[in-house]
């Protein structure tokens, strides 16, 4: 987890001494990194009384063909491109903007995963 509270450095590179510590609420949450496998979801509380459903594994994305306007729930391939990381290609990782390639061609994710416990994709139109 990582502490998202403000800097201790101002602009010009000088200290702030804070007048209060840390506060559990500044914490963030840990990273879903969605790998691609046998689906697992575990959900987390929020703040308000909320949950978020986190997506651990996943092997099945639900494909959108802009030129059809149809959906098709299709199985993952591997990742191909990750705008993110670019060490996320290579372990496989699903965030938003990433390029999977599927049964039916390559698609960008347009959700995150990690906060909503499903993959969306729109099929990009191949250039050849």
């Amino acid at each position: 987890m990582r502490w998202q509270g403000k800097s201790t450095r101002k602009y010009t590179s000088g200290r702030i001494i804070r007048a209060r510590g840390k506060r559990r609420f500044e914490l963030g949450g840990e990273e879903a990194n969605t790998l691609l496998g046998k689906t697992i979801r575990k959900t987390v509380k929020t703040l308000g009384g909320q949950e978020k459903v986190r997506l651990l594994r996943d092997s099945i994305a639900i494909v959108t063909d802009p030129k059809t306007k149809t959906a098709k729930k299709v199985k993952i391939e591997t990742v191909s491109g990750n705008p993110a990381n670019i060490h996320y290609v290579r372990r496989n990782i699903v965030t938003k903007g990433a390029i999977i390639k599927t049964e039916i061609g390559s698609a960008r994710v347009t959700n995150r995963p990690g906060q909503e416990g499903g993959i969306n994709a729109v099929l990009i139109p191949s250039t050849a």
